[in-house]
């Protein structure tokens, strides 16, 4: 029997086994913590930059369909007496003028291709309501029933139905006299008379990753940033079987016939479809992105703008414009659509001809 004494004073404490298996199991404890860290810190980044993405998509595609909403705004298209999307007049589109309430410049289906919107607004008081001249113009003075609040500087068409100018209000001296720039000898009694303010085009586009606003006022230009983050624009026009018809026939691109419509054609278009294109900031380190499977048939997969058919088909994301060509691929995208109609447009289908 060992004495009292002795056992009182044997050694005591963790050997090198049990130290050894502590550091082991401390050591696999802290590889658990830093892996699922990684994992939490890689989720926080795809979703914190997924939603950066998604409210870029959402504020630039509400900018584009607030303005569309609007196009064509001051034209007196309700009036049979000054029609001006019936006007054949070609000095109307001279010094970068154009009436069209909405034009889409087509981008291709190039690597980095995008479209371009253009949306048109007169920012008259009274809405473009005409007026009408009270004898034959005189040079560049008319004596007028009413002026109809035409302010200096307005751009305003002179009509006589058919045949349309385009001019510049230079004064307004009294509430029955307009002076224009510029001869108005062709305005005879009762033609038609519409101030539309200053005539402004808002050109929608994407150049290095974000979409910019290019703002024409009288043909003054003011380019500027408008959303971060947007890499594509994709647009088509919604066009009816004739000018007098609201219903939508087709939705085609702005090529061939669509680049530059006539007068009729123009008029049939009455609507536009739009899709944006955000991308998350974030690069993954493997493909998350698909090309479109296909822009005609049903339920499509990858990057597409919306689901077409074989007489529609959907306008093609391509954004393999980067110097390999894939690295596209490790991005995530979100893409915001919507179709817009032009209800200006559409008010004024009963003084379209057919």
């Amino acid at each position: 029997m060992i004495p009292y004494e002795r056992q009182a004073g044997a050694q005591a404490g963790m050997g090198l086994v049990e130290l050894m298996v502590a550091m082991v199991i401390g050591l696999f404890t802290v590889l658990v913590i830093m892996q699922v860290f990684s994992v939490f810190e890689g989720d926080k980044r795809t979703t914190t930059s997924g939603s950066d993405a998604q409210t870029n998509g959402m504020i630039a595609l509400y900018n584009i369909k607030r303005q569309v909403a609007m196009a064509g705004f001051g034209l007196p298209t309700f009036s049979t007496k000054n029609p001006p999307l019936l006007c054949s007049d070609p000095t109307l589109a001279s010094g970068g003028v154009n009436l069209f309430p909405v034009a889409i410049a087509d981008g291709g289906n190039a690597a980095g291709a995008s479209d371009t919107v253009s949306i048109r607004i007169g920012s008259s008081v009274n809405g473009g309501v005409p007026f009408f001249a009270a004898e034959t113009a005189v040079a560049t003075n008319i004596l007028v029933k009413n002026s109809m609040a035409c302010q200096p500087n307005d751009v305003a068409i002179v009509s006589t139905g058919a045949n349309c100018m385009f001019t510049k209000v230079t004064a307004v001296p009294d509430a029955t006299h307009v002076t224009f720039e510029g001869n108005v000898t062709t305005a005879k009694d009762s033609t038609s008379i519409a101030c539309l303010g200053n005539w402004t085009e808002l050109s929608y586009m994407v150049n290095g990753g974000q979409m910019r606003l290019v703002t024409t006022v009288n043909g003054v230009n003011t380019d500027a940033q408008n959303v971060e983050g947007i890499v594509n624009v994709q647009a088509q026009y919604g066009i009816s079987n004739a000018p007098n018809s609201n219903d939508i026939a087709q939705w085609v691109d702005a090529t061939g016939a669509w680049a530059t419509p006539n007068i009729a054609t123009r008029n049939r278009i009455k609507a536009i479809r739009v899709a944006v294109v955000a991308r998350s900031s974030l690069r993954e380190k493997n493909n998350v992105t698909d090309a479109c499977s296909s822009t005609t048939a049903l339920n499509p997969t990858g990057l597409c703008a919306w689901e077409g058919t074989a007489v529609s088909p959907a306008p093609v994301i391509n954004l393999a414009d980067d110097a390999d060509g894939v690295s596209w691929q490790r991005y995530r995208y979100r893409i915001y659509e919507t179709i817009v109609p032009l209800r200006n447009v559409i008010w004024t289908r009963g003084t379209m001809a057919p």
